[in-house]
């Protein structure tokens, strides 16, 4: 035990020239060099990628061969070094033991909380080389570039939808399986996701009802999660970070993005049960759903009168109001909608489908 102890202790006198971090052994200094130099000796004979030391080569090899000798005592489940055992059993233990010293956030892994770091820091060093943007790690990075790519690694073997992220497409299955493992505690009711339960929660909050925690400094407008507050804000900033890959057109939210590239492929995944159309987005395809229903959950305060649409009512109830915000610049004409404006405006480019009712 003593001389355990004595090796444990022993001084680091092999010292980085570069960074100055400091190893017991010159045979540790020269794999570390390797980090600033790029040498990457060690090769595999099958896929020909490089390791900086032979022991990661080893554990490389079993991507290859499949095999997974470290065994979890809890689970059965079975990884391929030590570590990947060593990490995933603190999933049975719930040890955290790398904490945050700025918030005391705790996580698993030292990679976890390295990123964590830069949420107090504002470090966003791994750069996006198409548009810029930068990110807190280069898992977030390599995700995000799949949106100039177009890559979708994640396939659902019921539908065949892509995803960019594992976690989308576990998500994405539970609509097909109707499993829903996040439940209120209070009404019993299941979420897909955790972060509609939390949404859900609210309701039963009844010192806080529907607490919207986070405000817009421009507006005014309280949102529930910092998410939908950053969303918010593109409104007044303009900034549209989604671009599409073919076309160049850019949108605030990603979920534009996708909706839009169904106008290059022609794809429309959400088809009506009742006449089967198909729609390019589940939006679409429940405003269409109310032809069917005849519902009309939009109402005008004057009048009664119901609309499928809230674009609809917000235009209908113009007639009261007298308002035409949609002018025309050559004449000063003004109307309801901006479909109105454009088919005026045929009247002066001489394209008017109509003869005029003066010169026929």
């Amino acid at each position: 035990m003593e001389d355990h102890m004595t090796g444990y202790n022993k001084e680091k006198r092999y010292e980085c020239d570069v960074c100055g971090k400091a190893w017991q052994k010159p045979s540790q200094l020269e794999t570390h060099r390797r980090v600033h130099t790029g040498e990457r000796p060690f090769d595999c004979s099958e896929c020909g990628k490089n390791f900086t030391c032979h022991a990661n080569l080893l554990q490389h090899y079993r991507v290859h061969s499949g095999e997974r000798p470290f065994d979890c005592s809890n689970c059965g489940k079975s990884f391929k070094t030590t570590n990947h055992l060593k990490i995933h059993q603190q999933l049975h233990t719930g040890e955290k033991p790398y904490g945050c010293s700025t918030c005391g956030k705790r996580f698993a892994r030292l990679s976890g909380l390295r990123d964590h770091r830069r949420v107090h820091s504002g470090d966003r060093p791994c750069t996006c080389s198409d548009c810029g943007k930068g990110f807190k790690s280069s898992t977030d990075l390599n995700v995000h570039r799949r949106l100039h790519t177009g890559e979708r690694p994640y396939t659902c073997s019921n539908c065949s939808k892509g995803f960019t992220r594992s976690n989308s497409l576990l998500q994405h299955q539970r609509t097909h399986t109707g499993e829903r493992p996040f439940t209120c505690a209070q009404c019993g009711k299941g979420f897909t996701r955790s972060s509609r339960l939390l949404s859900h929660q609210q309701v039963h909050d009844v010192d806080r009802p529907f607490h919207m925690p986070f405000s817009c400094s421009d507006c005014g407008k309280d949102f529930k999660t910092a998410y939908y507050l950053k969303v918010h804000q593109r409104v007044h900033t303009g900034e549209k970070p989604f671009g599409c890959s073919i076309c160049g057109k850019n949108f605030a939210q990603l979920s534009g993005l996708r909706e839009h590239q169904r106008v290059h492929s022609g794809e429309r995944p959400f088809t009506c049960s009742d006449c089967n159309k198909g729609f390019k987005s589940s939006t679409h395809l429940k405003v269409h759903r109310r032809l069917h229903t005849g519902e009309r959950p939009y109402t005008c305060s004057d009048c009664g009168k119901g609309f499928t649409r809230s674009t609809r009512l917000l235009e209908h109830q113009r007639t009261h109001t007298g308002e035409r915000p949609f002018t025309c610049d050559q004449c000063g004409k003004g109307f309801t909608c901006s479909t109105r404006l454009l088919s005026h405006q045929r009247v002066h480019a001489g394209n008017s489908p109509f003869p005029s009712p003066v010169c026929g």
